[in-house]
Formats: structure tokens, sequence, C-alpha cells
């Protein structure tokens, strides 16, 4: 449910099909949603509504109880924002780091576990060049300079954008992330208000750590072939952890 339906993405969306997805299969489904949300953002699908007309099918509560590993940590983004909307509104600054999980071909840029880096900004009368802004700061501090923007769609933000920085070593441009600003369709089920918008970001860990650092392949950097010499000459960053 989080992972899907409540960011507005249809059941019958082929990014829930068993080859891009891992299901589980103990327990198989869960028995704990928030029911008001669940009957809104079953009606938001099926019948539309704050200026959507919904894709006009049945949903399936069946379906959206279905337990999977997560795909993206967009399903942390809805969780913190539908526990935001449940008080009064306050602007607000969610960042996550967390394991994601795609049932995907492994190559040298695509692993099946991964991290992905989430952040999202929730405030009154945000925008697009808000969104732009915040991203080249943000990139400009991991040390990437270099990027583009190029339209995309996802189900639950709009407008969207693929970002992408140029890699020395492939010599091409490499997509580092996916942004939007969630649509209403995603917030106003979960209550927070009609003039409240939201933009946000998400990266793999990885792809932006290839470039900073002139890898070739991200096997080499995360997964079972990591070279151990690698791990002990970069130990394991602490912060605020006393000995």
């Amino acid at each position: 449910f989080w992972n899907f339906d409540s960011l507005f993405q249809p059941q019958q969306h082929p990014a829930r099909d068993s080859h891009d997805t891992f299901f589980l299969n103990e327990p198989s489904a869960t028995q704990s949603l928030p029911e008001d949300y669940v009957e809104k953002v079953k009606s938001i699908h099926e019948s539309g509504g704050y200026g959507s007309k919904g894709y006009g099918y049945d949903w399936k509560r069946e379906e959206a109880n279905k337990n999977v590993l997560r795909t993206h940590t967009t399903a942390v983004s809805a969780r913190m924002l539908y526990q935001l909307a449940q008080g009064p509104f306050t602007p607000k600054r969610y960042f996550s780091i967390d394991r994601v999980f795609r049932n995907e071909a492994v190559d040298r840029t695509h692993l099946a576990e991964f991290h992905q880096i989430e952040g999202v900004v929730c405030d009154r009368g945000l925008t697009l060049g808000d969104l732009m802004g915040v991203l080249r700061v943000f990139f400009e501090r991991l040390g990437m300079k270099n990027l583009r923007f190029k339209p995309t769609y996802n189900p639950y933000t709009e407008p969207s954008m693929e970002i992408y920085s140029y890699h020395e070593g492939f010599k091409k441009w490499v997509e580092v992330g996916n942004s939007g600003m969630f649509r209403p369709e995603m917030l106003r089920p979960m209550g927070l208000p009609e003039d409240v918008t939201c933009i946000a970001w998400g990266l793999s860990l990885e792809r932006p750590t290839m470039i900073l650092y002139g890898i070739d392949n991200i096997r080499d950097l995360f997964g079972p072939k990591v070279d151990l010499a690698l791990i002990k000459r970069n130990p394991i960053c602490r912060l605020g952890i006393n000995y």
C-alpha cells in the first residue's frame, strides 16, 4: 500500500509486476492500515478528485495489502507525510537513506539491492523553480556541478524531472536521481491543506559515488564482489559515536 497505492500508482502499473518487484511469501499481506485513509485512496484511484478523473478501474484491497520489499524510498516519504497531515500543518523537511530492492538484471550500473537517498520539503507556495534550486545546491555539496534535468513521468509527481550528471569514465551522462512535485491526488487524501505543496527528490547512493571516485562498475562498490581491501582502506564513518 505505502509503496504503490498511497503514491497514486495504479494497481495495473508494470512496476508491480514480479519481474520488477520482490513480493514476500510470509507474511504475504499486511493486517494494519489506516482505514479512513485507505478508503480515500481507493476513491481517488477509482473516480478521482481534486481536479483529477482518477484511473477508472476497480481498486482491489487484496492487491494493496500485499507485502513487498521497498522498491523506492518514496514509500518512507508517504508514511511521514501521512503522519504530518494528522495534526495542524507545520512546514517540514525530511531526509532518509534506506535500502531498496528491485528485481532487475544486474550490470555495471544496476543492482537488485542498493541504497537510495530521499529528500522532501513540504511548505506553502513551493514551485518547480524551488526544486531545481534545491537540487543544484544539494548536488554541488556532493561535488557534482555538471547537471542536466530531463522531463519524465511519475504517477505521484507532476511535473517530474530525471537528474543526470556527467561521468568522465563512461564519457556519458548518467542518471543519478529522480524528482518532482507530489501530486494533489497523493497529498489531499492524506489530509494536507490544499495550499501546501511538496517538492521531492531521490537518488541512488552508489551512482553518485561512482561518479565522484571514478568507479566504473557498481558491483565493485556494493555487493558480494566488493574487494575487502577497499573496505579496509575506507573504514566506516561513525558520526557522534563515542567509545
